[in-house]
């Protein structure tokens, strides 16, 4: 029979099992099984709470956005696109009064803001301010509407200010760029006196203008194809004939706002 000493000194020698420096050669290492850590991070260690013997906790359906709130995303609100806002309720009470005003009277005012020559001569900060205050065939025309999505869509890219800048941009520089020339007409002889008090008002020019603007802060999937359409809207208006100065204006507008891509992209990355 070994001596007691002996046969520890050739135990020492011998790997024991895993253990604390509490625990000795005869007492069990407390088991770390794969349940244990699992429980550790469970979904509820992580803070979430799950119902019982439910392995993972409840997701929260996402919320799915109506098309008729997606359309009014696209509409001008108080705080979120002031400028447009404020100019669609100014054209929307010059509308209705254009509707239901007198004829006599309503005739008188728009033609007393048009921009024709006599009054660009006379009074021209009252034409050029006073022309933009109405629309062409009321709130339910095309321009109105186009208005209503076109400046909504810059003023929040860019800011109101600025889209009020690029709208007056279009809307001073085509007015002057097509009727100096009637005026020089006029006075060399190739134009009639009368040709100095055509009526002419609207908002198309600033619209054309703003267009062309947004449109370079679109992907070119969408750019290319919506300029081509309104392109070829513009091309036949000026075939037909039917209003040559406006026909050239409009094309002249469109080109402005494309001018302004770089300033415009420049807005659209710096808060106004």
């Amino acid at each position: 029979m070994a001596h007691p000493a002996r046969t520890r000194s050739l135990l020492d020698g011998i790997p024991s099992q895993r253990g604390n420096a509490a625990t000795g050669p005869g007492t069990a290492e407390p088991e770390t099984t794969a349940s244990t850590a699992t429980a550790s991070a469970s979904p509820a260690s992580a803070g979430f709470a799950t119902a019982p013997g439910a392995s993972l906790p409840a997701i929260p359906p996402v919320p799915v956005r109506r098309p008729w709130r997606r359309l009014l995303g696209l509409l001008p609100t108080p705080a979120g696109t002031p400028f447009t806002f404020g100019y669609a309720l100014v054209l929307l009470a010059t509308s209705l009064f254009a509707d239901h005003a007198d004829p006599d009277i309503v005739a008188d005012l728009l033609q007393g803001s048009s921009t024709d020559v006599a009054h660009l001569s006379q009074t021209p900060l009252l034409a050029l301010v006073g022309s933009a205050l109405w629309v062409a065939g009321g709130m339910l025309s095309p321009y109105a509407i186009g208005f209503l999505f076109v400046l909504t869509a810059l003023e929040r890219r860019i800011g109101g200010w600025r889209t009020a800048g690029v709208f007056l941009l279009g809307h001073v520089t085509a007015t002057l760029a097509t009727e100096l020339p009637v005026g020089l007409s006029v006075v060399v002889g190739h134009l009639p006196d009368s040709s100095l008090h055509r009526l002419d008002y609207g908002i198309s020019f600033g619209l054309m203008t703003s267009f062309g603007a947004l449109a370079g802060l679109v992907p070119p999937l969408l750019r290319w194809p919506a300029l081509g359409l309104v392109a070829a809207v513009l091309l036949q208006d000026l075939l037909s004939f039917t209003d040559p100065l406006t026909g050239w204006g409009h094309p002249m507008a469109l080109a402005i706002g494309i001018a302004c891509w770089p300033l415009v992209r420049r807005w659209s990355q710096t808060p106004a």
